[in-house]
């Protein structure tokens, strides 16, 4: 008896407990995953392609004012090497996402550049065939920019601008009047850059980017110095930079 009255007992105690731990613990109910947000800081590489606008006044006179004297030349000579090649470089920044769907931030980024371009120019107070090789060479980029976008989700479209650091390197090299010279100068500009892009979050903590990037540093007053003859001048450069690069970020903090 005593036997059979604890089984009932032990019978009503499991009937009431079921429901309550049917309710607690629901038993092949996925947990709610978070929803996904930019907001984070990221540091990633990228790789990719430039061309440089360059207009360079001016050659012909550096050379023959600097040898043959000044006012030797007459009239401004413009050159256009338009320097091109690849860029290789990083960034790092943080984004916050706000009213759902927007997201701001800012970033840093640097590039190393294989940019380069020549041209020629003859140099009129000389002997017959006299010339000079104009070289540009842009060596190195970077910028620090705020950016907004719009987030699909995990895909974002953005805009970016802020300010750029171009650093360049020009020679000008040749023969003049039986002699050889070698002009040298180096130029680090400040401007202004803007562009924009897309970016995918693929995976947890990962995201690749496209992006095109537009830098502009005006005019500016390079120093040219002849090592080996002694000679120095000057050139005058207006220069514009365009850059398509693809990146590829790791997130930290907040993407899921």
């Amino acid at each position: 008896m005593t036997q059979a009255v604890g089984a009932l007992v032990a019978i009503a105690l499991s009937s009431i407990a079921s429901p309550v731990l049917a309710t607690d613990m629901p038993i092949g109910r996925p947990l709610s995953t978070p929803a996904f947000t930019w907001t984070s800081c990221h540091l990633g590489a990228h790789v990719g392609g430039g061309w440089a606008r360059e207009s360079i006044i001016d050659p012909v006179q550096l050379v023959q004012d600097a040898i043959i004297g000044p006012g030797t030349t007459v009239g401004l000579t413009t050159v256009s090497p338009s320097p091109s090649g690849a860029v290789i470089g990083g960034q790092m920044g943080c984004d916050y996402q706000f009213m759902s769907n927007w997201v701001m931030g800012i970033q840093g980024a640097a590039s190393g550049s294989s940019m380069k371009g020549s041209t020629t120019v003859m140099l009129p107070a000389g002997n017959p065939g006299d010339e000079a090789l104009v070289n540009a060479r842009a060596d190195f980029l970077s910028s620090m920019t705020a950016r907004l976008g719009f987030a699909f989700d995990r895909l974002l479209l953005y805009g970016k601008g802020g300010v750029g650091w171009v650093g360049d390197k020009y020679t000008v090299v040749g023969t003049l009047l039986g002699g050889g010279f070698g002009f040298e100068g180096l130029d680090l500009r400040t401007g202004w850059t803007a562009g924009g892009g897309i970016e995918w979050a693929f995976a947890r903590n990962w995201s690749v980017s496209l992006e095109y990037d537009h830098y502009s540093v005006g005019h500016a007053t390079v120093l040219m110095s002849d090592r080996v003859n002694g000679f120095t001048g000057s050139l005058d450069v207006k220069q514009s930079v365009q850059l398509v690069k693809a990146g590829l970020n790791f997130h930290m903090w907040s993407i899921r």
